[in-house]
């Protein structure tokens, strides 16, 4: 596990900036939420941590190491997108062959016997039945490959889970579900956990420090009740109100 530090970053595409000279203190084995609108730049900052986009000003450290060299698939950190980004043409597994989960494990060339064991632990944590194993990403629900893509992110353990929007493809009943076994998965491998949102209903259940941004910077960052009860300013108030904010607060324990 680890630490992520990102200091003085800014991000640009021609002339949009989309992260203006953030620094973020992400400690140790928390659950952080980076929530605000659409286009403030969360995504992108996300991004940067698990170094599919460089900086164009700024560091980023992990574990107390400098990785704005390191490549992607050094770093240890695993990004849940969006879209979940499964193999539309492979099943979701079959310790043998290159298929969804066992896709991280075949790369690093681990035993048959040792994929089985692993699979077998991960699949309890995260929900994921064997009937399923035989099943492509179409054949499945927006539910179920939200737990195959948890599951593929897990089954090598990274030191650090990146989420970005994981529960905007599901419906409400499934939504509330997915909270608490995001927490529980969280405090299960006790890793640093950083879920990007512009639902902070989401992210006020689940986590234990709230970001909020606008605009490509941080205009406050608390505990989820520190933010709910004292906004620094009418963006954050506003922003905070129109989620049901008080219901999500009782979710978190």
């Amino acid at each position: 596990m680890a630490d992520i530090k990102l200091v003085g970053i800014t991000k640009r595409f021609g002339r949009l900036t989309a992260v203006d000279g953030l620094t973020l203190d992400i400690r140790d084995r928390e659950f952080l939420g980076i929530v605000g609108p659409s286009a403030c730049g969360k995504t992108t900052l996300l991004r940067i941590i698990a170094g599919l986009e460089r900086p164009d000003e700024g560091e980023v450290y992990i574990g107390g190491e400098l990785a704005n060299d390191i490549k992607t698939e050094k770093r240890n950190i695993q990004l849940v997108f969006q879209s979940y980004a499964l193999w539309p043409h492979m099943k979701v597994f079959d310790s043998r062959k290159l298929t969804n989960i066992s896709f991280p494990m075949k790369l690093r060339n681990w035993l048959q016997q040792d994929i089985l064991d692993r699979v077998r632990k991960v699949n309890a944590s995260v929900g994921v039945n064997d009937a399923f194993h035989d099943r492509k990403p179409d054949e499945l629900s927006g539910g179920q490959q939200q737990r195959i893509a948890l599951g593929r992110a897990l089954v090598v353990p990274p030191k650090a889970l990146l989420l970005d929007e994981p529960m905007s493809n599901l419906d409400p009943p499934s939504r509330v579900k997915i909270r608490g076994e995001l927490r529980r998965i969280h405090d299960e491998y006790n890793m640093t956990t950083v879920i990007v949102t512009h639902n902070i209903t989401d992210a006020l259940a689940v986590t234990d420090r709230l970001a909020v941004m606008k605009d490509g910077k941080i205009v406050q960052i608390g505990t989820p009740r520190e933010v709910y009860e004292h906004p620094r300013d009418s963006f954050v108030a506003d922003f905070i109100r129109c989620y049901d904010a008080a219901s999500a607060l009782k979710q978190n324990r």
